[in-house]
């Protein structure tokens, strides 16, 4: 038997099982057959046959078996846990067991037969209650002795599980904390968690709070949770915090258990709050005149504690006026009030500070805040007038200078004057008027009106009126009268004195001063004295003149005595007293009076300079030069030196002698005195100024030689001035010398392998020529170079050719020698240029360099495993060099190898390299290493054989040797993988494929058979395919009775020897679901409160399932309708939890449906889920959360005073949906507000009904009372409700109405045309009583004359209306009654009031205007309002009724505006008939408004309308208005009105700008005038508003250098929108002017231009002069009157005459200027240049005439970005190049011609004599014939120009009211100029000239030119009487002021007509 068992061990697996892990142990064994073996072998059996041995336990050299588990539920009762297994040498059957004892009952175990046994567990595990247990294990056989068994101990470790929850330890669930309290601790709380580890140890949070997450914190410290409170607590933000503490495990996986412990905080309120104002009422008013003590407001404040409630007390911040009641709140006055009192008041709006207090109960210590808070309110005393306008002075004292212009302010002389004048009163009763008295025209005050305060100003009206020699002193008083009130005025007396002014000019006693000076003449030297004289007297006239701005060129250099006027030389020797420079200074001088500060006057001084000798002679060049050839005697070109005097000509100090002064070769030249002319004497050898005079002759160039001379040139003057200049003379080489080499013969020796471009030696010569190119050198190869070398021509090297090869082996026959001949020529040119040649031996030198050559290699075969040192293959090279030193290697880098699939094998992965071994210099190949041929099976070795005798470099040659590797039979077969791990299905079908082992050979013996080893028992359930290696089911396999199968599978292969391998499998067996989940526990039935929040928990369902995995894996639903979405269960855990708010009342109960569901997730869908139901049911218990409801009246509960107090006044229903069999829903209800006098009572019935009765008697305590009911339930904590009920407690009717309005016996006036409907008054009368008691009724009582018929009366308003119509001469007074009656209980009561109806007579006649137009002034952008004007008042014919003594006072006359202010600029007051302004006016957008107002007695105006319409019908059908209203309103006025002074009364004004009429987008016509309207012209006043602004920020111009000084070449000129002085611009230069890029202008030292204040125009300030560039630049500043400005930039040029282009257009002059800034922009634009405008004049053509129909242009162009000025030419250029661009501007224009501005000068020999004198009598003939033709031009002057003045005559005036006005300028007639139509000319008609004509010229007594002055004479006499006549004839159907056609009615004229017509025929057809 134990050779068995060791025959078993030799070729299966000893297996060990421990700690439920399954680590496999493979014992390999061999036995060997000897005689040894045997021995024991026989040994051992003989022992066995003696006795038994013992089992032993298979633990793999283990003392004990330890297992973990995780404690239960995670390890369940049941499961198997532990696999035994042991073995018994005897081979017996063995019998597992266990020890009892108190731990071994957690384990059972089961035999399986064999030598294994199943360890089960028993119990479950809780390591909480013990965490190990030890088991003491028994093994024995059935031959082993009794009670004898072999013991293994057993030990079971219980590893934890998170399975406990942390549980708190008690705590407070209430804490109390007072607001205020400092952040720290407030609790601490600990829980205790029974798992170990991470799982027991708890860390505690707080759960998230609604946005109170900052104000507390809880931290883990040493287990417990620190509860500390992070910031302040406020009552009055929150009074009440729930607090949930969460204590959860750390859990690092798995489920994480929490304990939740929840905590109420309160806040406790303390008195850290002020008080808190709930009722202010910020404005109040009460009228200045109210008696002391009336109630002004109240305020009311509350505590802001709102838990303690103090009361409060109420105080004023110091003030007299007023008091506030301390308990109240109510404000009330303490004295008189008196709005215009100097107090702390703005315009009567007193501020008072209210102050509320705290009084606090507590007993405490003082607040930690105020007790008090304040607040401010407004009362604002209304005004009542009590106050007069009162200046601020008696008299005021004033001072103007004379001429001072209009609206120049008035300079009061005493200090801190008081110029204001102040009525405090309030509106219309604060405003007044000033004015002055009497009135003049010199002076005015502003404002003329003011409202309560105003600071008036005294200003010039008339400038021209005040002179100082008139008078010096006036006097006058200023008034201020009110508006409303005109007997409420004041006055103050004005003294003004006048100021004399400086108002003469100082004048030159002459106007231009000639001086002349030498020129550089001494300091001090008198140049000239001007004098002035000034007419005024004292400082402002002669006496105070001061001569200053001394200006001009110069100016700078001179001093200018200020008091005598004597110039004199300031700066001596400046270049400006040098003639040469300027001969001539223009200087200008101006005299100021008053001391240099008043006026001034300017006179020019000339300045000529007189000539000196002080300029030596200049020569034209600073120096000459000449070209000399050697050998020759004559330089090449003249040379003539030439020098100029620029003293004057003509004297001796501009006369000059040359002569030569210095030069070492001075001897060999002469020179001409006068002339200059320069000769040599003789020629010159260049070599021999190169060897003998290197040092004194400088090379100028390399063919020259320099010799430099000294020429001076002097003048006669005296003193004598001379000037010297450089003569350079350059000498010029030959080539006279041929190249030499420095040797005759070259030899030289280089290698054949010299390379291409590699130099070989150098060949020189050299040429003894002085200069280059005689003495350069070029080198040539004339022969014998074969192509191989080449030569430098400039440097002599000679090169190896590009490409050429120097081996000798090469040529045909092997050439040694080259030999070369080589010449070298100079510079010379043509016949001029020397040769010379050598000869060059060139000698080549062989080298080794040529490589090995390698035969070809054969293919080799060799077999694996070839013993080493085995002989491969022997390697041979050959070299053609002589002595090669050969060298032999294997290159691992260019090797490779190849497996037998064909892949590269890389040497790292197999060394095939190091498996050969090659002699290097054998050559000899052979093996040092054994193939394996399952590596590599291809090998290809490269093999290098390398010269090491190379001359250069390596000579290297490589070959390739393949080597093929034979197989033999060496490797065992390998599996895929090393071990196989497959799943499968119990119950599968037979067939099923399980695996599919594979196995492969490395060897070429590839076929392989597989075989099953193993457990019988699993190889009987599986088959295996010998083939494939399949492995499929067999038999049924049962989960339930093998989880997992394990055997092993061996593979053998078909070689000699075989070979084979073993490879383990392992199958589990996997589950499926076939049983269906169970719940644990029967129905339950749970409560739950309403209030509980959603996710509390109510239970804990479970269930368990038989099944294994997912298959047992538990998931529980429910169904949505049984828990109507009020509850949720988790899916995995069962826990079943609150979804939704739960409420009692709607639902009390549910019964829900639970489902179970295994392998839900997966298998719900596909139907492979099992289920199972359970009913649970939850109770909802009571919460009370419902606050009471209360039925009350909607409206007040009416009962009398007399109510009885056994009575209920009113039942009180209450309802509670709460549990009404608990305290929630039971209620009780008391009064709490609202019975202060403890009228009423509250008698509850039962907890939900309950009644109101009287407690005392009510009599005379009618009112409405309001009663808070409080209705709480009794649950905890109570909800509270209030509810208000009313009851009024109404009296009885015991008080009659009582009229307020109007008085007993009143009389009204209703005028006798009033329409039926008319409202004639409202009655009014108040009753005492309360409500029904007190509503009054009015209605009419009959009296005898039935007068009550007339009239109708609204019952309820007591409004009195006309029922009939009124008849005056029937009846004038009515009397009536009206009663007022109440409605009260049980009887009603009444008053009666009497009236007089007086009936008043009707207004029969409109109001008229005696005007027809008004004009008015307004000031723009003046505030609205501030200016008010009064329009006249009307007249009226109606008479008074003498019956009505109040009828005196007229009615009310309202004006409207009924056009021109449609777009509401303008305000009218219908009944103060004030003009205001609307809406801030702009003169310069509309300067003039045309108004038409309509006066009417009807105020309401309905009919302007009627009106309006009857105007536009009138102008629609052509009728004028006059002839549908037939209305004189003079023949209907009783008497006309003055118009006060105060408007300007015109009738002709025309607007000077934009009218307002043109102002809309549609144009209406002006309605037609009648009496009752007027038209109201709005002139528009300026003020300074606007800034002058200048066109353009760029200003440019040009300036020639031969204009003269003081010439206006151009304006800067700037707008001002404004007008008059407002509009009056001042220019000023600021700033420097700066100089660019000028020449010339060195000099110029005081300012170029000027400016001229008034016009802008630039003026030159100095003398340009020819030789000048250069551009200035300067800002110019415009400044209106108030100082607003604006700044532009100007750019003047310098330019010469002939830079200027003239352009020449066929337009006039005008048309050309209205044109020409287009003109300038476009060209600017298009050849992008700056366009100068220099002059524009009229054509005149080639011949001296004159053509007005062209204009000729000169500008000049400047280049934009240097400033350069264009040539003409370039001009011309550009224009030529945008010729395309400008075509339309020119074409546009009329461009004729452009080209330059001056023409060429022409030069002319000597004019001969005659044609002298032929010229002399052509002009004296021209002359002659020009007087001719003035003579008769000046004797038709007179004719044409009478005609012409005729033809221009205005016949009649446009209106009639010229007729008031004679002096107006005519206008003319429509269509009575005959040569007013196109093409007509007067002066060559002679239509004038008839008899009558003539006839009444001669009887003219206006001189020759008196037919305007006959006119005017007719105009002014006859004419006026004429049109009188006219005018009476009109009048007797129109109005007078109705314009008339004058000449319509020519025919009706008398006495003068006939002479009027003839006057006409003269302007006739």
């Amino acid at each position: 038997m134990y050779n068995e068992l060791k025959k078993q061990s030799k070729t299966e697996d000893i297996k060990v099982i421990a700690s439920m892990g399954y680590k496999k142990v493979r014992l390999k064994g061999g036995l060997r057959v000897d005689q040894r073996i045997i021995i024991i072998i026989l040994t051992t059996l003989i022992c066995g046959v003696l006795s038994n041995r013992p089992p032993r336990f298979a633990i793999d050299g283990q003392s004990e078996i330890v297992l973990r588990l995780k404690e239960s539920p995670e390890t369940k009762v049941g499961s198997h846990i532990y696999t035994l297994r042991g073995y018994d040498p005897d081979n017996d059957p063995l019998i597992f067991g266990k020890r009892n004892s108190h731990d071994s009952e957690i384990i059972r175990i089961e035999s399986t037969g064999g030598n294994e046994a199943k360890v089960y567990l028993a119990k479950e595990l809780d390591r909480e209650t013990q965490d190990e247990y030890a088991i003491v294990l028994t093994l024995t056989d059935s031959h082993y002795s009794d009670h004898n068994y072999v013991t293994q101990s057993f030990l079971l470790l219980v590893e934890d599980i998170n399975d406990n929850a942390p549980i708190f330890l008690p705590y407070p669930n209430a804490i109390e904390i007072p607001e205020g309290s400092a952040p720290g601790v407030i609790s601490t709380l600990e829980a205790t968690d029974a798992d170990e580890g991470a799982y027991g140890q708890v860390v505690y949070y707080l759960q998230e709070l609604d946005g109170d997450n900052d104000i507390f914190s809880i931290s883990t410290h040493q287990g417990k949770g620190i509860l500390r409170l992070q910031r302040e607590l406020d009552y009055e933000t929150k009074s009440l915090y729930q607090l949930r503490v969460l204590a959860i495990d750390r859990a690092n996986q798995g489920p994480i258990n929490t304990g939740t412990a929840a905590i109420l905080v309160k806040v406790k309120d303390i008195e850290d709050q002020p008080p808190e104002f709930v009722e202010v009422q910020a404005v109040a008013r009460i009228p200045e005149d109210s008696p002391v003590g009336t109630k002004v407001l109240r305020v009311r404040a509350i505590d802001g504690d709102r838990g303690i409630n103090n009361p409060i007390a109420y105080a004023l911040d110091g003030n007299d006026l007023f008091d506030i009641d301390s308990h109240t709140g109510v404000v009330y006055t303490l004295t008189v009030l008196d709005r215009e009192e100097e107090s702390d008041q703005v315009n009567g709006a007193h501020i008072l500070r209210i102050t509320a207090t705290e009084l606090s109960k507590s007993a405490e210590g003082p607040q930690q805040v105020p007790s008090t808070v304040r607040t401010e309110v407004t009362i604002i005393v209304t005004d009542v007038n009590d106050e007069i306008p009162t200046f601020g002075e008696t008299i005021y004292r004033c001072e103007v200078n004379e001429n001072a212009q209009t609206n120049t302010p008035l300079n009061f002389l005493d200090g801190e004057v008081q110029n204001i004048v102040y009525d405090h009163d309030e509106g219309k009763n604060g405003t007044f008027r000033l004015f002055l008295d009497p009135p003049n025209d010199l002076f005015e005050i502003v404002p003329e009106l003011a409202v309560n305060e105003a600071n008036f100003m005294l200003r010039v009206r008339n400038s021209k009126s005040l002179d100082f020699e008139e008078f010096v002193e006036i006097n006058f008083t200023i008034f201020a009268r009110e508006i409303d009130e005109p007997s409420r005025w004041s006055s103050a007396h004005v003294q003004i004195f006048i100021r004399d002014q400086n108002d003469n000019f100082p004048e030159f006693t002459r106007s231009i001063y000639n001086a002349g000076v030498p020129e550089n003449s001494e300091l001090g030297t008198i140049i000239a004295k001007v004098e002035a004289i000034d007419v005024d007297s004292g400082d402002f006239g002669t006496m105070g003149i001061r001569y200053t701005n001394l200006r001009g060129g110069i100016a700078h250099l001179l001093n200018l005595n200020p008091i005598t006027g004597i110039v004199t030389i300031k700066t001596a020797g400046s270049a400006a007293f040098d003639r040469e420079i300027i001969s001539r200074h223009y200087l200008t001088v101006e005299a100021i009076d008053n001391v240099g500060q008043g006026n001034r006057n300017t006179a020019q001084i000339i300045v000529d300079i007189q000539d000196v000798n002080d300029n030596a002679p200049t020569f034209l060049q600073r120096q000459y030069e000449a070209k000399l050839l050697e050998n020759k005697a004559e330089f090449e070109t003249p040379l003539q030196v030439e020098a100029r005097d620029l003293d004057l000509n003509g004297t001796e100090n501009s006369q000059i002698t040359y002569e030569i002064v210095e030069g070492l070769f001075r001897m060999n030249f002469t020179i001409d005195p006068g002339s200059g002319l320069l000769r040599p004497l003789h020629h010159f050898d260049f070599e021999e100024l190169v060897d003998s005079n290197r040092r004194h002759v400088r090379q100028a160039h390399a063919d020259m030689r320099e010799i430099e001379l000294l020429i001076r040139a002097r003048d006669s003057g005296i003193p004598m001035l001379s000037t010297v200049v450089p003569v350079l003379i350059y000498v010029q080489d030959v080539n006279d010398n041929p190249p030499i080499f420095q040797k005759n013969f070259y030899s030289k020796t280089v290698p054949e392998d010299l390379p291409g471009g590699s130099s070989v030696l150098q060949v020189l010569a050299i040429d003894r020529d002085g200069s280059a190119p005689n003495n350069a050198i070029v080198y040539r190869i004339q022969k014998g170079a074969s192509d191989k070398f080449i030569i430098n021509s400039e440097t002599g090297v000679i090169y190896v050719a590009q490409g050429a090869n120097l081996d000798p082996d090469l040529t045909e026959s092997k050439r040694l020698l080259y030999t070369l001949n080589v010449i070298a020529l100079d510079g010379g040119l043509g016949s001029s240029q020397l040769m010379n040649t050598a000869t060059v031996n060139i000698t080549i030198k062989d080298v080794n360099n040529k490589p090995p050559v390698l035969s070809e290699l054969p293919a080799l075969r060799i077999m694996e495993n070839t013993p080493v040192g085995t002989l491969v293959y022997q390697i041979q090279a050959t070299d053609p060099d002589q002595k090669p030193l050969l060298r032999y290697k294997l290159n691992a880098e260019l090797s490779e190898a190849r497996n037998e699939e064909g892949g590269l094998v890389k040497i790292s992965e197999y060394d095939y390299i190091g498996a050969f071994e090659l002699d290097p210099i054998q050559g000899n190949l052979k093996v040092i290493k054994l193939l394996d041929r399952e590596k590599v099976e291809h090998i290809k070795l490269a093999i290098t054989v390398e010269d090491l005798a190379a001359a250069k470099g390596r000579q290297i040659v490589e070959g390739f040797l393949s080597i093929q590797i034979q197989d033999e039979n060496d490797n065992n077969p390998k599996f895929r993988q090393p071990f196989y791990r497959q799943t499968i299905t119990e119950n599968s079908i037979n067939g099923v494929m399980i695996a599919n082992v594979l196995a492969y050979d490395v060897d070429k013996n590839r076929t392989i058979a597989y075989a099953l080893e193993g457990n019988p028992a699993y190889r009987n359930l599986v088959h295996l395919d010998s083939q494939t290696g399949a492995i499929v089911v067999a038999n049924k396999i049962d989960h339930e009775q093998h989880q997992w199968l394990n055997f092993s599978v061996r593979a053998t292969d078909s070689g000699l020897p075989q070979r084979s391998a073993l490879v383990d499998v392992y199958v589990t067996v996997l589950d499926e679901n076939d049983n269906n989940p169970y719940f644990i526990g029967g129905s339950k039935n749970y409560t739950i409160s309403e209030n509980a929040e959603p996710g509390t928990r109510v239970a804990t369902v479970q269930a368990a399932d038989a099944d294994s995995g997912d298959f047992g894996k538990i998931t529980f639903l429910m169904d949505r309708i049984s828990s109507q979405g009020k509850f949720t269960i988790d899916a995995d855990t069962g826990v079943l939890t609150v979804a939704d708010k739960l409420d009692r009342e709607t639902k009390n109960s549910y019964n829900l449906v639970i489902e179970a569901w295994d392998n839900y997730q997966f298998g719900f869908l596909a139907g492979e889920s099992r289920n199972a139901f359970k009913q649970v049911f939850i109770t909802i218990l009571d919460e009370n959360d419902n606050a009471p409801e209360i039925s009350l009246p909607t409206s007040c509960v009416l009962i009398t005073e007399y109510h009885e107090l056994h009575e209920g006044i009113v039942t009180i229903v209450g309802k509670d949906a709460d549990d009404s069999a608990t305290p929630n829903g039971r209620l009780e209800m008391a009064i709490t507000q609202g019975n202060r006098e403890g009228l009423f009572e509250l008698r509850q019935l039962d907890p939900w009904n309950a009644q109101i009765y009287a407690s005392q008697t009510l009599r005379n305590r009618f009112g409405n009372y309001s009663l808070t009911i409080t209705t709480r339930d009794l649950g905890v904590p109570a909800n509270i409700v209030h509810s208000n009920l009313d009851i009024c407690v109404s009296d009885f009717n015991d008080h009659a109405p009582v009229f307020v309005r109007p008085l007993h016996n009143t009389t009204v006036r209703v005028p006798e045309n009033a329409t039926v409907g008319t409202m004639i008054l409202q009655a009014y009368a108040s009753d005492a009583d309360m409500g029904q008691n007190a509503l009054v009724r009015y209605r009419l009582k009959p009296d005898p004359l039935g007068s009550y018929k007339l009239f109708d009366m609204n019952a309820n308003t007591g409004e009195l209306f006309l029922r009939q119509v009124l008849n005056r001469d029937k009846q004038k007074i009515h009397e009536i009654r009206i009663e007022a009656y109440d409605q009260g209980l049980p009887t009603s009561l009444s008053t009666d009031l009497d009236l007089i109806i007086y009936i008043r007579n009707v207004n029969d006649y409109e109001p008229q205007f005696i005007v027809n137009d008004i004009s008015v002034n307004f000031t723009e952008h003046s505030d609205p309002g501030s200016e008010r004007i009064k329009l006249p008042d009307t007249i009226d014919k109606d008479e008074m009724d003498l019956d009505d003594p109040n009828e005196a006072n007229s009615s009310q006359v309202c004006y409207f505006i009924l056009q021109g202010n449609e777009e509401g600029y303008f305000r009218l007051d219908p009944e103060t008939h004030v003009l205001t302004v609307e809406r801030q006016l702009d003169r310069e957008l509309i300067a003039n408004f045309t108004l038409y107002v309509k006066a009417t007695e009807n105020c309401a105006n309905d009919t302007l309308l009627e009106l309006d319409t009857t105007i536009m019908k009138s102008q629609q059908f052509g009728l004028p208005l006059s002839e549908k209203i037939n209305y004189d309103r003079f023949k209907h006025s009783r008497h006309l009105r003055v118009v006060n002074m105060e408007y300007e009364m015109s009738t002709s004004a025309e607007p000077d700008l934009v009218s307002y009429e043109n102002y809309g987008n549609e144009e209406r016509d002006p309605p037609k005038l009648d009496s009752t309207i007027v038209c109201v012209k709005v002139r528009v006043l300026d003020i300074n508003d606007n800034p002058p602004r200048f066109p353009s920020k760029v200003f440019t111009g040009g300036i020639t250098t031969n204009a003269d000084f003081g010439l206006r070449f151009m304006r800067v000129e700037a707008t001002d929108p404004d007008e008059g002085v407002n509009a009056k611009i001042t220019y000023y230069q600021v700033g420097e002017i700066r100089q660019t890029l000028s020449e010339g202008l060195e000099n110029v030292r005081k300012a170029p231009f000027l400016i001229d204040q008034d016009t802008g125009e630039v003026q030159l300030n100095f003398d340009p002069q020819k030789g000048m560039k250069g551009y200035f630049d300067f800002m110019v500043l415009a400044n209106d009157s108030l100082g607003m400005r604006d700044v532009a930039h100007v750019f003047i040029y310098l330019l010469r005459e002939d830079q200027k282009v003239r352009f020449v257009f066929r337009l006039q002059p005008d048309e050309l200027r209205a044109r020409i800034d287009t003109f300038r922009d476009t060209l600017g634009n298009i050849t992008e240049s700056i366009v100068n405008i220099d002059e524009i004049k009229v054509h005149v053509n080639k011949d001296g005439s004159v053509d007005k129909t062209k204009t000729d242009l000169y500008m000049h162009l400047v280049e934009r970005e240097d400033n350069s000025i264009y040539e003409v030419s370039e001009v011309l250029k550009l224009i030529d190049t945008h010729i395309e661009n400008l075509d339309e501007l020119f074409k546009d224009l009329n461009v004729l011609d452009t080209q330059p501005a001056e023409a060429q000068l022409l030069t002319a020999g000597p004019v001969k004599g005659a044609m002298f004198v032929w010229l002399i009598f052509t002009n004296l003939f021209m002359a002659s014939l020009l007087v001719v033709t003035l003579a008769l031009c000046a004797s038709q002057r007179k004719g044409y120009k009478r005609q012409l003045r005729a033809a221009k005559v205005n016949i009649f005036r446009h209106s009639a009211m010229s007729m008031q006005h004679p002096n107006e300028p005519a206008t003319r007639v429509p269509n009575t100029n005959k040569h007013s139509v196109q093409g007509s000319n007067p002066i060559w008609l002679k239509g004038y000239e008839n008899e009558w004509f003539k006839t009444e010229e001669n009887i003219s007594v206006g001189g020759q030119d008196s037919l305007d002055d006959n006119f005017l004479a007719i105009g002014t006499q006859d004419m006026h009487e004429t049109l009188k006549g006219t005018a009476k004839l009109f009048n007797n159907t129109n109005d007078l002021n109705r314009h008339f056609n004058l000449y319509n009615q020519i025919d009706k004229l008398t006495n003068n007509a006939q002479i009027l017509a003839r006057k006409l025929e003269t302007t006739e057809l």
